[in-house]
């Protein structure tokens, strides 16, 4: 009597624990008929016990597994070979509804009464691997970034070296027939500088004029705007969500951002259909995907913007945010819309996700951190003098290649100033104590041989606190990270620049300087 008492407590107390279980666990006999399953089985494969009981485990795998099974535990019981008993595997599993699914599977092996019996201990993957895969995303795009920032940053020298030196030969040029060659080598030039723009959006390296922005109003105002770009053909629907936090952003760049993701929806749709724009607040906590998974703690504003088209691929799908990947015939896209996209809001501090089902449409969401400060917002430099020239003020060039130090030297003459000029950040310092009437200091951001012109902005202000600086780059997101810099009110001059800029640039960091 006792000994079926304890039989009936060890029965008790293993079902206690299979019912408790967070994995799911399955045991078979040797010819694959599932004997018992414990709740969180039935939960993850979406079946009720009667419909499990006595049916073969194969059920519950796709292909390859599913055809195989069998010859596995026939080779086991005859042969006693262990490929996966007491070792465990990952493998994949079929739920009621055909999903498919990542696990990893433990199996042992018990026998009563003389039978063999297989029991299964089953942890779901789904969440590991979605995560495993979108670090994995995150991973390729920052090293893309890293490639295409520095090739850019590199273009945008070249770029600097033939304008500069077309704008010098006009100045030269009477002969109207070489003016108008002279003019299309220019525009030309520009079209070179926009694409570096697009390249160095994608690669967090665009400097940002952030300001103060209510998205309800930007999108209101980008409505005629909108319906001009998509035509008749397209309907245009907006949601704005009322008590819409603010947001700090590049107004240009959000513009920018919201048009080409519009252009993109119309080209999804050539027969027509619908684009929805919506606004709303999204705390961290409501934010469910895996894909923002990135994101830090705490309250952004979404901007989504919906099509009805054809919708994206899904193999297609991870390589839509990456620079010139496009699924446009030849001729119809650069392939940078989107990376241009995602590029502004990872260098606003956000994040961008898409989500799309052929033949249903797309979403395209962009994630901005929601403002709290309190201030005015920061406006960008306007009011340029057409062509502000130098009375002689001795300026310092700091430049790293040879070529464009020894242009920006040429078109700073060509303004009236006298040049002194440094090849890295280290010589540039040496040279200071014999430059008494420096008047101002122009440095390259980014230079190799261990001083940035961001240090050597800093141990140049640290000796002459009230020297004017205008620092060059084609990207300058340090710069942008330093509060202090910006609160000495030192300018930046985006790579590649007209003379006309460079002049304006001079003057205003010498105006600025004085104030």
């Amino acid at each position: 009597m006792q000994s079926k008492h304890s039989a009936r407590l060890e029965a008790a107390k293993l079902s206690a624990i299979l019912e408790s279980a967070v994995d799911a666990i399955i045991t078979v006999d040797k010819q694959g008929a599932i004997e018992s399953a414990n709740a969180a089985a039935l939960a993850l494969f979406q079946y009720a016990f009667d419909e499990m009981l006595g049916q073969n485990i194969k059920m519950l795998m796709p292909d390859p597994y599913q055809s195989e099974h069998d010859g596995y535990i026939e080779r086991h019981v005859q042969t006693g070979e262990k490929r996966i008993i007491g070792i465990g595997r990952e493998v994949q599993g079929k739920k009621k509804d055909g999903t498919v699914f990542p696990f990893h599977l433990s199996v042992g092996r018990y026998e009563m009464d003389g039978s063999i019996h297989f029991t299964g201990i089953i942890h779901d993957q789904t969440a590991t691997k979605q995560t495993e895969m979108a670090l994995q995303r995150a991973h390729k795009m920052e090293a893309i970034g890293q490639l295409t920032g520095g090739i850019a940053h590199d273009f945008n020298n070249l770029l600097t070296v033939v304008t500069g030196n077309l704008e010098l030969m006009e100045m030269r040029l009477d002969d109207a027939y070489l003016l108008s060659l002279l003019r299309e080598a220019q525009e030309a030039s520009d079209l070179g500088a926009k694409l570096t723009e697009r390249l160095l959006a994608f690669a967090r390296r665009s400097p940002l004029e952030p300001e103060v922005i209510d998205l309800n109003t930007l999108v209101v105002s980008l409505t005629d705007l909108l319906h001009r770009t998509l035509g008749e053909q397209v309907e245009l629907g907006a949601a704005i969500s009322p008590d819409l936090w603010p947001v700090l952003a590049d107004r240009g760049q959000l513009e920018s951002a919201v048009i080409n993701l519009a252009v993109n929806a119309r080209d999804a749709m050539p027969n027509g259909g619908r684009l929805f724009i919506e606004t709303a607040n999204a705390p961290l906590d409501a934010i469910v995907d895996e894909n923002t998974h990135d994101l830090g703690a705490g309250d952004y504003v979404r901007l989504s913007i919906s099509d009805d088209g054809a919708g994206i691929k899904p193999e297609h799908l991870e390589r839509v945010f990456e620079p010139f990947f496009t699924t446009k015939e030849v001729g119809r896209g650069t392939g940078l819309g989107l990376s241009m996209v995602y590029g502004f809001a990872k260098q606003s501090k956000g994040h961008a996700t898409i989500y799309s089902e052929v033949g249903t449409g797309t979403t395209v969401n962009l994630y901005l951190p929601r403002h709290r400060a309190a201030g005015a917002a920061v406006q960008s430099v306007g009011g340029r003098d057409p062509m502000a020239r130098g009375n002689g003020e001795c300026v310092l060039v700091v430049e790293d290649d040879s070529k464009v130090r020894a242009l920006t030297v040429k078109r700073l003459e060509a303004l009236g100033y006298s040049v002194e000029a440094a090849e890295n950040g280290p010589k540039a310092l040496a040279m200071l104590p014999d430059l008494p009437d420096l008047a101002l200091l122009l440095t390259d951001l980014v230079m190799p041989g261990g001083m940035s012109g961001y240090e050597l902005v800093e141990a140049a202000l640290s000796g002459r606190p009230g020297l004017p600086v205008l620092l060059t780059s084609g990207y300058a997101e340090d710069l942008f990270r330093s509060e202090h810099l910006a609160e000495r009110k030192i300018k930046l001059l985006r790579k590649p620049y007209r003379q006309i800029e460079l002049a304006a640039a001079i003057r205003q960091a010498l105006v600025s300087a004085q104030v």
